[in-house]
């Protein structure tokens, strides 16, 4: 047969079982651009659809003409304008119901299966095809079709459905969970249609045509005339002008992997791809070699094997062609309504990829059903890198999670699903408790969000925990340090911390049900761990047998925190201090008070307590002796912001320092306030701690000053006490009120130490002075003039 009257027929395979059917067809084999199959116009003449299809769109001749039970115009301005804000949902609405007819004929096929039928009809499958000629885009499914009954009840009244009434039918046995409602959904249509038409077949009717251009009213028909759909429904939409895009392949493409990629039947779009095909040999090329001579194929024997030897190493010749046929449009799987056990690594690192759109793999995933009063499946990830403007975006970032409702896509932009905290964690939740019908774009306020969230976050968290466990287990004693496997694992929870640390200090400082959780992943170097970092359950294994109170200090670097005054005494005393060198650290103990029993202490706030019994004994005698040494000093100080002048506990080698009051901003977060840009100055004010001058009682400086004070108490050492106050202020972290004033003090101590007499004040300036230097200098210009112009006479002689 010519190649002109050459017919490629699609082929299709059939993988039907009771939870999957999957088909595919080779692009390659498509038929020619001229000789395409019929995409759904069937048997209906041109003319019929001409007469139809004008501006328009009369109803058929032989229709049986209906009103709509509820006043069209406020149905659809209810239904368009209030609850659709995007029109590509109308798309998702018409998969989703075609999956939801092909889920009731397969359920029903189960104990009857010629309800399925054979052949074609037994292919459960969603098509969808357009003419950008009529401007049509058609999507016909093989599922359990309608009666024109239903037609006329589910299309012709608002908020009812067939499929609803055969839930309530079976909810006492049977797997209806994926029986969905052809209702409103439904006419989402007319967001982008002028005119519809749903032809349906069901085993129990003939075929029906229900058509309606919401006008206020719609037709019902016999369908003589169309394409026999042997069972199912086809929905023809006429395209309004503004809405032209719908008939590009590219965006039905798109518009399928963004909303309905795992719904569980295949869809197919009938498409066009341009083939490399061989060009057709010249007709005459054989009939010239046979006219070759017996003498002339003896000469040239040698010269014919050469050529040959050419001819098969060129390359053969191809031309272009445009073939039409079925694409595959979701070929990825729903891996989630998979058992866990019957999914291996690999799988999930590629399911990972395709939702995440990266090529790496994740650092930990959960694979889990959830069960009670809301029913939903899941897959979580942690990436293994964050994005490039996570925290810089923090309030603004988009949650990572996909919402589905049995398979349907409904949003990635729920907030409500899961904190700002986890916004990095990525996945899938396809819930078949939420409503799929009119809320899918108000699921914010349905209760069962508040559930889902629950159970996301504890899942999640316990995803980080085990990456955090798998450090622990790794770095015990007892550990097999050989084990490679283990050691990857344990490098994992490292990662994540570096990634995404900051994240979970923000969740303890915003989740007050889950703070201690998110407590127990932290991590943080301190006096004894070198550069290693550890946990709060680590830190607690270490501590001092008595020991009472987690010890912490803040500051900008960990350098700054080895040397200050306020960790003396602790070190000297054998304890571990954490030390918080990030600026969100002071946020977190702020909201962190203790953990496992055991409260946090500041070493830089007042009452530091380490628990010597014996200490506290000299403590009490120290105060003693010093308790009108620190009376004057408090009054010799006469700052408002001094709460009191008391004796050291912390100190070993430092001779004063300045903490503040337990429930106040500490030195270091009066810093990080002092540089925020949009910064409350009233309310820096209200939330500065009171200062407390602590003197270290053992030295020496300040025994002298105690003993000047002691020998004469009307006149003690004032000057000495504001400067040993305003160093301690500076070495504290905090800032002198009055930089000139202190200077004067400095300068003043320095006079004394190099014995100078009298004060400091400079002596003015002799103005006479002045002007004698004035004369000198115009007397040397004069002078050099002279000896400049006598050069200048001698070289012109």
């Amino acid at each position: 047969m010519g190649r002109s009257y050459r017919i490629w027929l699609a082929a299709a395979c059939l993988a039907l079982t009771v939870g999957n059917v999957r088909c595919a067809v080779d692009l390659d084999d498509m038929p020619l651009a001229d000789e395409t199959i019929s995409a759904g116009h069937g048997k209906e003449t041109d003319a019929g659809i001409a007469d139809r299809e004008g501006v328009e769109h009369a109803f058929r001749g032989n229709s049986e003409k209906f009103e709509f039970q509820a006043e069209v115009n406020r149905l659809m301005d209810i239904l368009i304008n209030s609850l659709y804000s995007n029109k590509d949902v109308f798309l998702r609405e018409l998969i989703s119901n075609s999956a939801d007819a092909l889920d009731k004929i397969r359920f029903l096929s189960l104990t009857d299966k010629s309800q399925l039928g054979m052949g074609n009809d037994a292919d459960l499958d969603i098509r969808m095809s357009i003419d950008k000629e009529q401007r049509t885009l058609t999507i016909r499914d093989k599922g359990v079709g309608m009666t024109k009954a239903d037609l006329k009840n589910n299309l012709g009244t608002i908020a009812k459905s067939g499929t609803s009434a055969f839930l309530e039918q079976m909810q006492k046995g049977g797997d209806v969970n994926l029986i969905g409602q052809f209702g409103v959904g439904f006419y989402s249509v007319y967001l982008v249609a002028d005119y519809v038409e749903v032809t349906s077949k069901h085993n129990d009717d003939k075929q029906y045509v229900w058509e309606s251009n919401a006008s206020g009213g719609y037709a019902i028909s016999e369908d003589t005339e169309g394409e026999q759909l042997g069972r199912g429904t086809q929905i023809k939409l006429f395209l309004k002008e503004e809405t032209q895009e719908y008939l590009e392949e590219a965006k039905l493409k798109e518009l399928v992997e963004k909303y309905s990629e795992f719904i569980n039947f295949p869809i197919y779009l009938y498409a066009s791809k341009e083939v490399d095909v061989p060009a057709d040999e010249a007709a005459d090329a054989d009939a010239d070699e046979s006219e070759v001579s017996d003498e002339d194929e003896e000469v040239a024997d040698d010269e014919d094997v050469e050529d040959e030897e050419e001819e098969e190493e060129a390359a053969p010749k191809t031309v272009k062609e445009t073939r039409w046929g079925w694409e595959l449009l979701n070929d990825n799987k729903a891996l989630w309504l998979r058992s866990a056990n019957d999914v291996d690594e690999e799988e999930y690192d590629k399911f990972f990829q395709a939702i995440s759109k990266t090529t790496d793999k994740p650092l930990a995933y959960s694979h889990f059903k959830a069960e009670g009063d809301v029913e939903f499946k899941s897959i979580l990830f942690i990436p293994g890198k964050a994005p490039y403007d996570f925290m810089n975006n923090y309030y603004q970032n988009k949650p990572s999670l996909k919402l589905y409702v049995r398979r349907v896509f409904i949003s990635d932009d729920f907030e409500e699903l899961i904190p700002k905290y986890l916004s990095f964690v990525q996945g899938i939740v396809d819930s078949d408790t939420l409503p799929l019908q009119v809320s899918r774009e108000n699921l914010q306020q349905h209760a069962a969000l508040k559930t889902i969230k629950k159970k996301l976050v504890r899942k999640a968290l316990d995803m980080i925990r085990k990456l955090a466990d798998a450090e622990t287990d790794f770095e015990a004693e007892d550990a097999d340090k050989s084990d490679t496997e283990a050691a990857e694992e344990a490098k994992k929870y490292s990662t994540f911390w570096k990634e995404f640390g900051k994240a979970i200090k923000l969740g303890i400082i915003e989740d007050v049900q889950n703070r201690q959780r998110l407590a127990k992943l932290m991590r943080f170097e301190t006096s004894k761990s070198g550069s290693k970092e550890i946990g709060l359950d680590a830190y607690i294994a270490n501590m001092k047998e008595g020991q009472k109170s987690i010890y912490y200090l803040a500051g900008e670097t960990k350098e700054e925190l080895e040397n200050s005054p306020f960790s003396e005494q602790l070190l000297e005393k054998g304890y571990e201090i954490i030390y918080f060198t990030d600026p969100v650290d002071e946020y977190v103990m702020q909201n962190l008070m203790e953990y496992d029993d055991f409260k946090f202490q500041s070493a830089s706030k007042e009452d530091l307590k380490l628990g010597d019994k014996d200490a506290k004994k000299e403590n009490k005698r120290l105060k003693e002796e010093f308790k009108g040494v620190v009376t004057w000093w408090k009054a010799a100080l006469a700052d408002p912001e001094v709460e009191n002048v008391k004796i050291s506990t912390r100190l070993a080698s430092t001779p004063c320092v300045v903490v503040t009051s337990k429930y106040g901003w500490s030195a270091n977060m009066e810093r990080i306030m002092r540089a925020q840009a949009l910064g409350d100055a009233e309310r820096q004010s209200y939330m500065k701690g009171k200062r407390i001058l602590e003197i270290n009682p053992r030295h020496p400086l300040i025994q002298q000053v105690k003993d000047k004070f002691e020998a004469d108490p009307e006149n003690g050492p004032n000057a000495l006490a504001k400067i040993l106050y305003e160093t301690a202020l500076l070495e504290s972290g905090f800032p002198v009120k009055s930089p000139k004033a202190f200077n004067s003090r400095i300068y003043t101590l320095i006079k004394d130490a190099m014995d100078l007499k009298g004060d400091l004040t400079v002596s003015p300036q002799d103005d006479s002075i002045e002007e004698d230097d004035e004369v000198e200098d115009l007397d040397a210009a004069d002078q050099d003039a002279d000896v400049s112009d006598e050069s200048l006479d001698r070289e012109e002689l």
